[in-house]
């Protein structure tokens, strides 16, 4: 496979500035980004395979001093070279339903945060929320606090498919939640939604498409419904109750999605992910770009230091290690390099931009064609690849069938 471009020209490079990094990447790869799991939910929604309990809220604040012991331990541990610490451009609480967690308790931790980590002075901090348990009060104290990104887990405008799904939240208070947020001086809202659900008619799709648009959110994440073991939906559907929607009707309701949105002004800037110019997340860019993060709570993953390990998923145990000054580590995973390039082409090519060719070989020392051979000349000719000056990425009709692409950067393909 020959891949080869001329330098990116600066017309091309200011148009992709607005989805990403200006920063060289040796500096980037210095950086980390945070992500708290908070694993509380007042129930179990029927789809999740998440590490989340129900029944668990009155462990919320033993819970949140131990995460303040991890924040300092997982902040000595990342201190660079000369014992400064370690710059964080990211701040990302998720779970479970971290808006579950009182004002104060989110202040601690991200007072804990900016002790024990270089935080950026306009970092990114987002809290996943669900949309039936935000008060405008309790808004305005977290936007105080320095959360200045909502990501709301609305899901549907369908009353009947909320229900379907186990959501304990209406419609009704999805919009009421981005009213309250807007009041309380939010300006960066993302909405989640899922498609391809049992019995979702492409028409109940289209219209949640339409109410959500009316909220003029600056984010949506869309996902396809994946059966997960472990979860009813997965016992439900073996059992016949429930059939999911098939991949000719996803991948409709995919394309009249983006169309609908791209008609709005938004920017597919990755498979799921849609922004306003300027909107996209970083946080998430920090996965897909393959640069380095720190994951504290229970059962959260990090990849830092070329390591993949987790944490004690659950909560109790992860309590009774934290009293101990122990980091709750329980699996790791050693990143060797061919591996990390593997990833790190594969992650930017879900992107929009795709994989820039350049920075690749800069990280790397070595050229992606170089490194790639011919593992991808049977998609490139199959029409699932692009080139654009400096950039590789997936075609629209790639898009629908990245997988194809994905499974020949690793290593054994």
């Amino acid at each position: 496979m020959t891949i080869s471009a001329p330098d990116t020209t600066t017309n091309a490079q200011n148009r992709l500035l607005p989805v990403t990094s200006t920063e060289p990447i040796e500096r980037l790869l210095e950086t980390a980004s945070l992500y708290l799991h908070i694993p509380f939910c007042h129930t179990r929604c029927y789809y999740c395979d998440f590490n989340t309990y129900a029944g668990m809220l009155p462990v919320r604040e033993p819970y949140v001093r131990a995460l303040l012991t991890e924040i300092e331990l997982a902040g000595k541990m990342a201190q660079l070279a000369d014992n400064t610490l370690r710059r964080s451009r990211t701040i990302f609480f998720g779970g479970g339903t971290p808006s579950l967690l009182s004002v104060q308790q989110m202040q601690r931790l991200l007072q804990a945060c900016s002790t024990a980590f270089a935080v950026d002075a306009d970092a990114e901090i987002t809290l996943e929320a669900n949309p039936g348990t935000l008060t405008q009060e309790q808004l305005a104290g977290l936007r105080a606090a320095g959360v200045n990104r909502l990501s709301m887990g609305a899901q549907s405008f369908d009353a009947d498919l909320l229900k379907s799904l186990g959501r304990i939240h209406t419609p009704e208070e999805i919009t009421q939640a981005v009213t309250y947020a807007r009041a309380a001086g939010f300006t960066s809202i993302n909405l989640d939604f899922m498609f391809g659900l049992p019995q979702q008619t492409m028409q109940q799709w289209q219209e949640t498409l339409r109410q959500a648009l009316e909220l003029r959110p600056e984010h949506f994440s869309l996902y396809s419904l994946i059966i997960e073991e472990g979860t009813p939906f997965y016992d439900w559907t073996h059992e016949g109750r429930i059939t999911p929607g098939d991949e000719d009707l996803c991948a409709d309701m995919y394309e009249i999605a983006d169309e609908l949105l791209h008609a709005a002004g938004y920017i597919n800037y990755e498979i799921s992910n849609w922004a306003l110019p300027g909107h996209h997340s970083r946080h998430n860019l920090t996965y897909w770009q393959n640069l380095p993060y720190i994951g504290m709570g229970a059962g959260a993953y990090s990849y830092f230091g070329n390591r993949r390990f987790s944490n004690e998923r659950d909560p109790l145990t992860y309590n009774k290690v934290l009293k101990t000054g122990r980091i709750p580590e329980v699996e790791s995973e050693q990143v060797e390099r061919e591996q990390e390039m593997s990833e790190t082409a594969f992650l930017a090519l879900r992107t929009a931009l795709g994989l820039h060719l350049p920075t690749f070989e800069q990280r790397f020392s070595q050229p992606f064609a170089q490194f790639v051979g011919d593992r991808l000349q049977i998609v490139e000719e199959a029409g699932l690849l692009e080139h654009e000056d400096s950039w590789l990425r997936l075609s629209k009709r790639g898009r629908l069938l990245g997988n194809e692409v994905f499974f020949r950067l690793l290593p054994e393909a």
